[in-house]
């Protein structure tokens, strides 16, 4: 017989939504009872938090993500007196640098026009004042920019992980590495967990923040999620010549898709494939350069031309949760299994959003429905009715 065990929410998964989820339950004035992160791998070694760039981003073009970032940017002003005095995101306030094409124009300036609606302070240039202000940057071909003058950066992933995972723990959340072999559910929800150890949870609400791997936990309950994990590379470079101007500069994605990223004294940069060229998802040692030698490189020596000359000095990859759907988050209960609560599908924004899905998921629980931002459109039904809700913006 199984060990038999119970919890009042059992979040699958721990990483930067499983914390966010755990953070804001305990965080609440009536916490559950009894709150569980289930999650496979402690050192969170394969895990998409970790090895994420890191992006706090407000240039979106969904409302609902850019409310997002922005309940994680006042999380970063208001971090130590929230988590004490010597919490820190090592946040970098550097700005992204989103440059468009002829063929991209109108896109562009309909999502800054949302975002600043929005409250974003983001500043549509034309060409001549991109070169001015970022004289590093080579405009052939560009035709506007939206520039994130503040409000946008980068955080240290591992960081606010471990600031929600272990607020959480001290008041009171429990972590059990195990892995979810299966879920037992009634006509109405699920009943219980069965872990990989034998041992058994019974439980009220089951989170599935399982990133990446949510689709197949899904699955075990008999229901579908249109989530798989989608191998990305990131590449380490170093340019000596790059001016301090360009290593202050912001993160700057080319018309094509390319990303470059100043990170101390190297950069980081990479691209997303298109359908036809993506990588297997097997594992993440083995890592691919031609995307770098064929794509990236090529593409950032013609933007900036210091980059003509550069070392690569390493490479790492890290998972998407991708939704293959629209490419935007699901959050929201199963219509069918009403305590199945899905908090994953943000296709590389989880790291900036984790923290407001926490919030948003934690009001569903305790009062039943969201409070903070209305994320309704985001709900598990777009998914099972196969009606997108696009974001424009996905890097």
């Amino acid at each position: 017989m199984p060990q038999q065990d119970t919890a009042d929410v059992a979040i699958v998964g721990g990483g930067v939504v499983g914390s966010g989820v755990a953070y804001a339950l305990m965080q609440a004035p009536s916490p559950p009872k009894r709150v569980v992160i289930i999650e496979r791998d402690t050192s969170y070694r394969e895990a998409s938090t970790p090895r994420s760039a890191g992006g706090v981003r407000q240039q979106f073009s969904t409302p609902e993500n850019i409310l997002m970032s922005q309940q994680t940017l006042k999380l970063i002003a208001n971090l130590k007196q929230q988590f004490g005095p010597d919490a820190d995101l090592s946040w970098r306030e550097q700005g992204y640098l989103i440059l468009a094409s002829a063929e991209g124009r109108d896109v562009l300036e309909g999502n800054v026009e949302v975002q600043r609606r929005m409250g974003a302070d983001i500043r549509l240039m034309e060409p001549a004042a991109l070169a001015q202000r970022f004289e590093w940057l080579k405009t052939d071909g560009v035709v506007a920019g939206s520039f994130g003058a503040s409000g946008e950066g980068w955080i240290d992933p591992v960081a606010l992980m471990t600031l929600l995972r272990r607020a959480a723990v001290d008041k009171g959340a429990e972590i059990i590495c195990d892995t979810v072999a299966g879920i037992e559910t009634s006509g109405g929800g699920v009943e219980a967990l069965r872990l990989a150890s034998g041992r058994k949870i019974a439980t009220g609400t089951v989170v599935n923040a399982a990133g990446a791997w949510s689709g197949a936990l899904a699955r075990m309950a008999g229901v579908a999620l249109p989530v798989e994990p989608r191998k990305r590379y990131v590449y380490v470079v170093d340019c000596r010549e790059a001016s301090e101007a360009f290593r202050r500069g912001p993160l700057t994605v080319d018309p094509s898709g390319v990303w470059l990223r100043p990170e101390g004294r190297t950069f980081i940069c990479g691209v997303s494939p298109s359908e036809a060229d993506e990588p297997a998802a097997e594992d993440l040692d083995t890592i691919d350069y031609r995307p770098f030698e064929e794509v990236v490189w090529p593409t950032l020596a013609a933007r900036v031309p210091v980059l003509e000359s550069v070392k690569l000095i390493n490479a790492w990859a890290g998972y998407y949760d991708y939704n293959t759907l629209d490419q935007n988050g699901i959050i929201g209960r199963h219509p069918e299994l009403r305590n199945l609560i899905a908090a994953s599908g943000f296709s590389g924004h989880g790291l900036q959003q984790g923290y407001a899905a926490g919030q948003a998921v934690a009001e569903l629980i305790l009062d039943g429905k969201f409070t903070s931002i209305d994320l309704t459109r985001f709900g598990w039904e777009r998914a099972i009715e196969g009606k997108p809700l696009l974001e424009l913006n996905v890097i």
